[in-house]
């Protein structure tokens, strides 16, 4: 990593990290908060975000809208974006401006004002924003549907954004115990990244922080989701253009060494049009429009690791889910060639390197590291591994982990619209 970050723990158990960075006179501030859709209960998905949405709605001292007109009237921009596994809350703006930003964070980690007028209105927002998402997008329903299958048990089963149920039975009352629970500076990090000087800068965040006082210590840990030990499928119905196929296979997260192999196998399959995936289902077969593979490794807990297709219309579902087992079952008995593997390391790679080139992208990487309970020291061994991560590593994994037993299958068959004539045909045949 070539800067390293000032880290400095406030005496309420804040942990602050400043990265000086002079290029320009421009900074970021965010402070990550360690509490996601892995933290709610059942019956109250989506309580993570609905607190994001009501963390705009003022304080005593900042009322409603006051801070975003505070912030845009200094010329900068904010935002906030909840996670399975975090609640982040950003500001970008010109590096003298700096301070301003840590007093608004400050006075909301303390002195939120939850009205339930502004609950009510902020809750129809949310579930607009839900139908946006996945009533209203295909393959956005798709993954939840994956997710709901692949973990019965751990909190990854339910959206980030919620279910319409939970959303409706959510009152005022969950959204205060959450915040007392959660929104405590030792719960949180503080990440300053731009044209800054760490050591100017403490005093005032420790003016500003300190005197909040330390709350609960809410247990980060969680019951393991149960050993899979049979394929699952799920066939989802609804209005769409094409049809599409998901298939995900449950895998471990960066604290095994095997999440390296898998990052990379991940941009072998599906980083650009050269990529195993795009070649064979995109162009050569021409069953697919698109194609992929996603795998998250830094998460709290183990994730999934899935392909995509979205379905060229004429193909059949049972055509390209074949293709896909295929290029699978190449993964257990072939090995990557040298180019396909040194390719996938440097897309890897340079990603990396390009992703600490942005203040806000460096920053949004150490706050996600903290938050996970990995830290921010893993940076740099991530690179190193992903440099010793050999192509018999990958088939190991491929063999270990992408298996018939472990995978969940979810196919979207779409009914014609409303407009359409409601007696067009359906192929789609679901596999024994």
């Amino acid at each position: 990593m070539a800067i390293e970050p000032h880290e400095h723990v406030l005496s309420n158990g804040m942990k602050v990290l400043l990265v000086e960075i002079p290029k320009a006179p421009v900074a970021t501030v965010q402070v990550w908060y360690r509490v996601g859709s892995r933290n709610e209960v059942m019956g109250r998905a989506g309580l993570s975000h609905m607190l994001e949405h009501m963390m705009f709605k003022g304080t005593a001292k900042h009322p409603k809208g006051s801070f975003s007109r505070i912030i845009r009237k200094n010329g900068g921009i904010d935002n906030a974006f909840t996670g399975q596994d975090f609640t982040a809350y950003f500001e970008n703006l010109a590096a003298d401006r700096v301070e301003l930003a840590l007093e608004l964070e400050a006075d909301r980690m303390q002195g939120l004002v939850l009205n339930n007028n502004e609950f009510q209105t902020e809750r129809e927002v949310v579930k607009e924003e839900r139908r946006l998402r996945s009533e209203d997008d295909p393959q956005g329903a798709l993954v939840e549907a994956l997710f709901a299958q692949a973990f019965l048990s751990h909190p990854y089963h339910w959206p980030v954004i919620g279910w319409f149920a939970d959303l409706d039975a959510m009152s005022l009352d969950d959204l205060q115990r959450h915040y007392d629970t959660f929104y405590s500076p030792n719960n949180a990090t503080l990440i300053v990244v731009g044209d800054i000087k760490a050591d100017a800068l403490l005093p005032t965040i420790k003016d500003l922080f300190e005197p909040i006082p330390k709350g609960p210590s809410p247990s980060h840990t969680l019951s393991a989701e149960p050993e899979q030990r049979g394929e699952r499928r799920i066939v989802l119905k609804r209005e769409a253009q094409v049809s599409s196929v998901m298939i995900g296979f449950r895998v471990p997260n960066y604290s095994s060494d095997d999440a390296y192999a898998l990052a990379l196998l991940e941009s072998a399959l599906s980083d650009g049009k050269s990529s195993r995936l795009y070649q064979s289902l995109v162009y050569d077969q021409k069953n697919s429009l698109s194609v992929g593979a996603e795998y998250g490794l830094l998460q709290t807990d183990p994730g999934l690791f899935f392909f995509y297709s979205l379905v060229s219309p004429g193909a059949k579902v049972e055509t390209v889910e074949d293709a896909m087992e295929r290029e699978i079952a190449k993964l257990h008995t072939e090995l990557l060639s040298d180019l396909e593997l040194q390719r996938a390391k440097n897309q890897v790679e340079a990603s990396r390197v390009f992703e600490q080139d942005s203040n806000f992208r460096h920053a949004m990487l150490l706050g996600q590291l903290e938050s996970i309970g990995a830290g921010w020291h893993r940076i740099d061994q991530f690179l190193e591994r992903i440099r010793a991560v050999t192509a018999k590593d990958i088939q190991r994994v491929a063999k270990r982990y992408l298996t018939h037993d472990n995978r969940t299958v979810a196919i979207l068959v779409p009914l014609p619209s409303k407009q359409q004539n409601a007696s067009s045909p359906l192929t789609y045949q679901g596999k024994p």
